[in-house]
């Protein structure tokens, strides 16, 4: 490890998760990760019911950014853990952490599938190895299977998602090797390709780059740039051709100076500073 980094650790924080350079422990500006959190809140309506998978920082922390301003009644179940509003101070780098237990209640796994698999979430939070045009998400395996490069961690529940009202798709990196223009392996569906069915894909992208939605046709659109992002940036590291609005490209809203008090209220180890290489 580089002497850059050394462990500056709040008391109870865990050593083997928690190592970052010293400049990074201070309330500098807005970091990516603070602009993905505060647009994934903004996402996010009073009632409803939220399910996340393994990797959930950026939606724990925009979930819990939107219980404490828009929307109080909001409900998040924090993955195979059960843990029903987790407390989240300090915001869990996992849904399998052990933090996640400190919370309203907690279920069994078993009803925790029965609620996702039965259709009682409003949203789903999903990322990939791989996303494509049409939504189409990857965690199983980059490459065929004969020649596999990289191996995920697999689809496991992630083909029910579609049995939310809507599904998010976040990653934390943008680049062509994550937006390609088709997945090697179908874990989610997206958008039937041309649209004008009853089944639906993703509603929403959330990236370090931008934000995309999707057209009436089921194709990535580009809804905006994040502050301090060119065009020419999340075209050149986009796979495919994303549908461009028309005129100027709008700049996604930064975190209000509330919203960023409270993330590092609850964000004590500054994990959303450095998720976002």
């Amino acid at each position: 490890m580089s002497d850059d980094y050394k462990a500056k650790l709040r008391a109870g924080s865990d050593p083997l998760v928690f190592f970052k350079r010293e400049d990074e422990l201070e309330d500098g500006g807005i970091a990516p990760g603070h602009t993905m959190a505060a647009a994934i809140s903004h996402a996010l309506h009073d009632g409803e019911t939220l399910f996340v998978g393994a990797n959930p920082l950026i939606p724990f922390a925009g979930a819990r950014l939107a219980q404490l301003t828009h929307a109080p009644n909001l409900t998040m179940i924090a993955g195979a853990s059960g843990g029903v509003n987790p407390l989240l101070d300090p915001l869990a780098p996992s849904s399998g952490d052990y933090a996640n237990l400190v919370a309203e209640a907690v279920l069994p796994f078993q009803e925790v599938l029965m609620m996702f698999m039965g259709g009682h979430g409003d949203v789903f939070f999903a990322g990939g190895l791989q996303i494509d045009r049409y939504g189409n998400c990857n965690l199983a395996t980059v490459g065929s299977h004969e020649k596999t490069k990289l191996r995920g961690p697999g689809s496991a529940g992630i083909p029910w998602a579609s049995r939310a009202r809507r599904t998010i798709l976040y990653t934390t990196a943008h680049t062509g090797r994550v937006f390609v223009p088709k997945v090697d392996f179908v874990s989610l569906a997206g958008w039937p390709v041309g649209g004008g069915t009853s089944a639906h894909g993703p509603a929403l992208v959330v990236t370090p780059l931008a934000l995309m939605d999707f057209t009436p046709e089921g194709t990535m659109r580009l809804v905006s740039v994040h502050a301090g992002v060119s065009l020419a940036d999340v075209i050149d590291n986009t796979g495919f051709d994303l549908v461009l609005p028309e005129g100027q490209v709008p700049t996604t809203p930064q975190p209000t100076t509330e919203e960023m008090i409270l993330m590092r209220t609850f964000d004590l180890d500054g994990l959303l500073a450095i998720i976002v290489p």
